[in-house]
């Protein structure tokens, strides 16, 4: 391979061996097969005339000249890739998959209509559509993401991040838990009761404020059960499980059906912020780009009755 484009893709190459942490993981973002990245490594390092990796039964690591050709060719790609987006401007059309992660409810309920869209208006890009409840992700390029919604603040420097909306908390039982008792009014009697814990955001612990005057209150818990999912709890909840604090506009149906009820009305857990995240980086893909806009132009559609 001697030609710049060649050149290009070995790097591309390297540069995602080297983000990804093995062959294997890099074979599998890029779509084809560990002998293949094998040989795409190899022939870089034969035409630098260096060895860039050294690897091991206990993994790899960068040699000196592999971590300068790292930072250098990171950097050459980037400047490449903006190059080629300046000219061609506004054909540049997006294509290529798109990996989007979305907690499950609003990948469920509020975000398939403006994914729906987004596919109509670009036939040429392919979405996978990841659910999962847990925010953590510890590097989205090497995760092979383009961005996320997440529910919850972000607090990490390296990711962009756009507001769409803020979800309303609200505690609610079903009424088999109260056994005919009045419904509470003040927080201090929801501590006797038995809970649920959506642990991604409260565990041991709730925390609620009131409307009124902002005054604060923290209920210590006993889960007698904890999940990760909004829906879960929600299920649970209507079982008759315990008392539970989840977002207002998913619980909406189930209040309106008598399946549960609102204790405390005065008070709610504060509110969490729903974000658009993705890495920083110098340059972004069409798809990624388009993407950002139309949830931009969607937000109050998909925000609607939510806060």
């Amino acid at each position: 391979m001697s030609s710049t484009g060649d050149r290009l893709a070995l790097m591309q190459t390297f540069v995602r061996i080297v983000e990804a942490g093995s062959l294997s993981a890099a074979a599998q973002l890029l779509g084809t097969t560990q002998p293949t990245v094998s040989r795409r490594l190899q022939a870089l390092e034969r035409s630098l005339g260096v060895p860039l990796l050294q690897r091991s039964t206990h993994g790899m690591r960068l040699t000196p000249d592999g971590e300068r050709c790292f930072a250098q060719a990171r950097d050459l790609l980037a400047r490449w890739a903006a190059f080629e987006a300046e000219l061609r401007g506004a054909r540049d059309e997006p294509e290529g998959l798109l990996r989007v992660v979305v907690p499950h409810a609003f990948g469920q309920a509020r975000m398939l209509q403006p994914l729906a869209d987004y596919l109509q208006r670009y036939p040429r890009v392919q979405v996978e559509w990841l659910l999962h409840d847990d925010r953590a992700i510890d590097d989205y390029v090497a995760a092979g993401i383009d961005c996320a919604i997440q529910v919850g603040e972000v607090n990490d420097p390296n990711l962009v991040v756009i507001r769409l909306s803020e979800v309303r908390r609200i505690v609610v039982v079903a009424p088999a838990v109260l056994e005919g008792r009045p419904v509470p009014a003040l927080p201090e009697a929801l501590a006797a009761l038995p809970w649920i814990a959506l642990h991604t955001y409260y565990r041991n612990e709730v925390v609620l404020h009131r409307a009124q005057d902002g005054a604060e209150y923290r209920v210590p818990i006993q889960p007698r059960m904890s999940t990760d999912s909004l829906y879960a709890l929600r299920s649970a909840a209507c079982a008759g499980l315990g008392v539970g604090v989840g977002s207002a506009w998913v619980l909406a149906e189930d209040l309106a059906a008598g399946r549960l009820v609102q204790l405390v009305p005065e008070w709610a857990a504060a509110p969490l912020p729903v974000n658009l995240v993705y890495p920083w980086a110098r340059h972004y893909p069409a798809r990624l780009r388009s993407f950002v806009a139309l949830m931009k132009e969607a937000r109050p559609g998909v925000v609607q009755d939510v806060s």
